[in-house]
């Protein structure tokens, strides 16, 4: 049982700020914190609570909604611009709730309880929690008392307000990142997520090799890249567009943020230098880039042509800035032609190919090749250790259907050869040890993928594997497991709902009506299908 008298200090308040020293106003919201702590540990449903929060996590919990209480009265906008956000795609303020006398910029019993929902399954893993259960919505109550006493007289921490602004004609991508960095690790929104997941990440670092003199270079390798590549359960955002968000639509660089590009992780060869930029090319693309100066402090040791060097770089304002560690090596013949020949390395440059080709025509003449060879249907269901063979098969099926002449194939096996690209060796995979069974499924957004584990969500008259006795567990396995696709999941119910009890339930009914939003809060790094395409030739 939880004891009232174990206080919440300072110190754990401050775990969820943005600065480490206390300003004036904390001392009043951690008063307010230990009365939330009270009111949580003290109502009738708090041993549905203990079910899934320790001592530790109630009190975390207790800072938590104290700083959605303080980011009202402060005006930093941060629970706003997700309220804002959610409306523009669903036409109201939350998902789940009933919104009748919802007030936007006031304190909700709407926005406590979905707060309570969020933290609860982003903090633990372990189990899914419905946002319907009672407790959730009692325990609301209880907290809204606490919070409408102290409405009128909380004071607003100037402190924070000024901690998530820039300037207007700010230009400095470290300043730009800097915010970024900000949101993502140090406000009370995204604690149980982003922080977290950070923590674990850098936990991991540190019990592979603890006694690396380069620890620090990796921890900060690590918190970068994750800057640039880590979306959020909320609404599956990249902080840089949670920075947009919250500055608000008035303010100049809100435009900015968004196009702020992925980062290019990778090998380099260094090709000369002016007085403003440094010219370098990305070793398995043969794609050239001119590095600014202004972020970058090694410009004097680089001198010898080929070069190669291990950098990261990120597009800020029409200008590729320096992003991440950096260290060199001598040219070396066989790291450049492994270099070329990785599909992992090429493909950190994938979106940029994007934006330049026509990958939405390729997909379609993708997308109709697998129809043709899987005998009309965009789905097709085999015995997993028969899915190499299913996807040699089709992509077989699609080069053929391309119709090439002789001439032209030998022409595009040249512009590969030229490009350094000779092909890689195919690899057996092992499904079995995972499940007997699986499906190829063709994303129109990204091409053919594979899912296991998932069959029984799918009754299909060619479905030889569905099982009704696991439906549910693969249905709940379709929905939760991030690496599966939505549009795997959207074609299942779109398809196939009425035939699944699941659906025809209270709880699944309930997950329909905001299925986009738990989608995007389910597989947040997987939300957004990106096309499974690497070109090869013709990038110089």
């Amino acid at each position: 049982m939880y004891k009232k008298k174990e206080h919440i200090y300072i110190q754990q308040w401050l775990e969820l700020k943005p600065y480490e020293k206390q300003v004036s106003t904390d001392s009043y919201y951690l008063k307010i914190c230990n009365q939330l702590k009270n009111a949580i540990i003290s109502n009738k449903h708090s041993f549905v609570l203990q079910r899934y929060l320790d001592n530790d996590e109630i009190n975390i919990l207790s800072c938590f909604l104290t700083s959605y209480f303080e980011d009202l009265i402060s005006e930093t906008n941060i629970w706003n611009a997700f309220i804002n956000h959610h409306t523009e795609l669903y036409n109201k303020q939350l998902p789940f709730f009933n919104l009748d006398g919802y007030f936007p910029e006031e304190i909700n019993v709407q926005d406590v309880s979905f707060l309570i929902w969020y933290f609860m399954n982003t903090i633990q893993k372990d189990k899914f929690i419905a946002p319907f259960n009672d407790f959730i919505y009692e325990t609301a109550l209880k907290i809204m008392d606490v919070f409408e006493e102290a409405w009128e007289y909380a004071p607003e921490n100037e402190t924070l307000k000024a901690i998530y602004t820039i300037d207007e004609n700010e230009t400095d991508f470290y300043i730009a990142r800097n915010l970024i960095d900000t949101i993502l690790f140090k406000t009370y929104l995204f604690y149980p997520d982003t922080l977290l997941d950070l923590k674990d990440a850098e936990m991991e670092i540190l019990e592979e090799d603890e006694i690396n003199e380069n620890i620090v270079h990796y921890l900060n390798e690590n918190r970068d890249q994750t800057i640039h590549r880590e979306y959020t359960r909320l609404l599956s955002l990249k902080g840089k567009d949670w920075a947009s968000k919250i500055l608000g639509e008035n303010h100049p660089l809100s435009e900015w943020y968004p196009k702020m590009s992925q980062k290019i992780r990778g090998y380099f060869l260094y090709k000369g230098q002016d007085d403003n930029d440094i010219f370098i090319e990305h070793i398995a693309s043969g794609k050239k880039f001119n590095l600014t100066k202004k972020s970058f402090d090694h410009s004097k040791s680089l001198s010898q042509i080929d070069t190669i060097i291990y950098m990261g770089i990120a597009m800020w304002r029409d200008e590729w800035w320096f992003s991440g560690v950096f260290f060199t090596n001598d040219f070396n013949a066989d790291l450049i032609l492994d270099e070329k020949n990785s599909i992992e390395s090429r493909m950190a440059v994938n979106f940029l190919d994007h934006q330049e080709k026509d990958v939405e025509d390729l997909l379609e003449k993708q997308f109709i090749a697998f129809k043709s060879f899987a005998k009309g249907s965009q789905i097709a269901f085999v015995a997993s250790s028969k899915v190499d063979d299913f996807v040699k098969g089709y992509t077989e099926h699609f080069n053929a259907s391309l119709k090439l002449s002789k001439k032209e194939k030998e022409k595009a096996k040249q512009s590969a050869k030229d490009d350094g690209f000779f092909g890689t060796e195919d690899k057996h995979r092992d499904f079995t040890e995972v499940s007997e069974s699986a499906l190829v499924f063709f994303n129109p957004q990204s091409g053919a993928e594979v899912a296991l584990a998932v069959n029984s969500a799918f009754p299909d008259k060619n479905n030889p594997f569905f099982n009704s006795n696991e439906s549910e567990d693969h249905i709940m396995r379709l929905l939760l497991a991030e690496e599966l696709s939505k549009e795997l999941v959207m074609y299942c119910i779109d398809n196939y709902k009425s035939a699944l009890p699941f659906f025809n339930e209270y709880e699944g009914e309930m997950y329909l009506k905001d299925i986009d939003f738990l989608l995007r809060f389910w597989k947040k790094n997987n939300y957004h299908a990106k096309p499974s395409v690497t070109f090869t030739g013709g990038n110089k």
